[in-house]
């Protein structure tokens, strides 16, 4: 059994580094014929010294326009562990095209920001965070890409760890970050008209400016819009720390309190102007006590804020056309690189070169992800004219099952056990479809970058996935993937049946391939639909 696992495991690992290796040869190439893009910063000068002013000045501009202020844990160029990162890596930005406001976004200075990107950054300046007892330095960092200015809060005590999250004092890390927010907008006299916060590590922020904030100069017309991308986790700490910790004022307890204890996200709710949740189809949801892990009468009594935005996708980043992961590009007008990005990652994953729907899971190995059902059903799967790829990690059973299910099918069935970015695009690029039937899933972005990669999304309607896939089994005259309803094993199996059925008839699959390709998940639309809330917020700008 040893024996097995190690070479399982080698065999894993050469299909990794053979990935890389094509990576790292198309990125060569591309070096040679393109320009790299930076982050852009402010100019070095050999003055001997800025002035305070001066180097806010630099990223704080003054004009006739709103301002909002995004505040995050996490959110590309500069640090993704998720779909958060996603999100602030894409929404700002456009807004900033959009021209209607000044947009900033303010994350932790985790020493895992490459550092690359942080030899761009400019030293605003620095000062103390008072927190509850604790009195800790932070120092203030920016600069500005694709319009956006970007605010980093440096404590090297709380964000250079060898992790983002799971630290045993996540509730005074990002207290302290949440505070140093508002401490950050005193010192450079910055107080934008609208705060977007973002998850349970924001959460804070929000309670805050309600409470210990709300009557100083220039905070007390700040307005918060607090967005849910997943209630699961929600930030929750014995009341204990209401004092000690996070150092709220003894009146806000009851709004802070939930089931005995300190939720932070509750708090948020409470405390915040308007909720958004990351769909439409999700704000219905956390109603429920199914999807609301214990929050459901908070949010109904808040209902009056709530609204749902579908989350876009970077079509910049995900890009068939461009990515350099892919054995070869294609686009919407020649589909003949799909076709050989198919039979080269059969090649890689040592798969019979047969014309047969290889249907894949890129996925974190978690229940909530829809795996039993999987379970449920895979030798059925397996038992049609198919090819079965599976890519991620989580739950040690679900990776143990299905390398063991590798090993039953040989030549069927590959379980790629990694995070491997550049794996995953290979494999949306060469797959014909992708299963992902959630138990719950706020927004996701796999259908989407599923459909931009030409491949058909197999999709439980659930959250985003309802508001994102249009079923081609439920109306034969349309569809950009297939669907199903109840959480019940068969009735996916019975769905997967359907698309393979579908995939036989090569005219019928083309025109739902187009479909997919053609589908508009970009940010334009939810940038707008955003920009209505801080509009409602803020007002009229004297």
């Amino acid at each position: 059994m040893a024996k097995k696992q190690s070479v399982a495991k080698e065999a894993n690992e050469k299909v990794l580094a053979k990935a890389e290796e094509v990576k790292t040869t198309k990125r060569t190439c591309a070096k040679k014929t393109s320009g790299v893009k930076t982050v852009s910063s402010a100019k070095k000068t050999t003055k001997a010294k800025t002035t305070k002013a001066e180097k806010v000045a630099e990223f704080v501009e003054v004009k006739n326009k709103k301002s909002v202020l995004f505040v995050a844990s996490e959110g590309l160029p500069f640090v993704k562990t998720g779909g958060l990162a996603d999100v602030i890596g894409s929404l700002p930005k456009e807004l900033a095209k959009r021209g209607n406001y000044d947009v900033s976004v303010i994350l932790p200075l985790y020493s895992k920001i490459d550092a690359g990107l942080r030899d761009n950054f400019t030293f605003i300046g620095n000062f103390n965070v008072a927190l509850a007892w604790r009195n800790q330095y932070c120092g203030l960092y920016s600069c500005r890409l694709d319009g956006v200015t970007y605010y980093f809060i440096d404590n090297e005590y709380y964000f250079k760890r060898d992790k983002i999250y799971s630290c045993y004092d996540d509730g005074e890390r990002f207290a302290f970050f949440s505070k140093a927010v508002l401490d950050s907008l005193g010192f450079m006299n910055f107080y934008p008209d609208v705060i977007n916060c973002n998850d349970w590590q924001s959460a804070a922020t929000v309670i805050y400016l309600k409470t210990l904030y709300n009557d100083k100069f220039g905070f007390s017309q700040i307005k918060t819009l607090f967005t849910i991308h997943n209630i699961e986790y929600q930030g929750k700490y014995g009341m204990d720390t209401a004092s000690d910790l996070f150092g709220f004022p003894e009146w806000a307890y009851d709004t802070v309190e939930f089931g005995g204890c300190l939720n932070l996200m509750k708090g948020a709710i409470e405390f915040s102007d308007k909720v958004s949740t990351v769909s439409p189809t999700y704000a219905k949801e956390i109603k429920d006590a199914y999807f609301a892990n214990g929050l459901e009468s908070v949010i109904c009594a808040n209902e009056h804020k709530l609204c749902g935005i579908l989350n876009g996708l970077d079509l910049d980043l995900y890009n068939p056309e461009t990515d350099t992961s892919l054995f070869k590009n294609y686009s919407i007008s020649d589909l003949s690189g799909k076709k050989e990005c198919k039979k080269e990652l059969q090649k890689m994953l040592g798969l019979p070169q047969r014309d047969v729907p290889v249907i894949a899971l890129i996925s974190r190995l978690v229940s909530h992800k829809g795996l039993d059902l999987i379970k449920a059903v895979l030798d059925e799967i397996l038992y049609e004219d198919v090819q079965v790829v599976v890519l991620g990690q989580g739950d040690c059973d679900y990776e143990n099952y299905f390398k063991y299910v590798e090993g039953r099918y040989n030549g069927k069935c590959r379980a790629i056990i990694a995070f491997n970015k550049d794996m995953a695009s290979k494999l949306y690029s060469g797959a014909d479809i992708l299963l992902m039937p959630s138990k719950q899933e706020p927004c996701g972005l796999s259908q989407m970058i599923a459909c931009r990669y030409a491949t058909l999304p197999i999709v439980r309607r659930t959250g985003g996935l309802a508001d994102s896939i249009v079923p081609f089994n439920l109306n034969r005259e349309n569809g950009n993937g297939f669907a199903f309803t109840n959480y019940n094993a068969h009735e996916m199996l019975y769905v997967i049946k359907d698309a393979i059925f579908t995939y036989g008839n090569k005219e019928q699959w083309a025109k739902l391939v187009i479909s997919a390709l053609s589908s508009d998940f970009s940010w334009e639309k939810s940038s707008a639909s955003y920009e209505e809330i801080y509009d409602s917020l803020a007002g009229d700008k004297k």
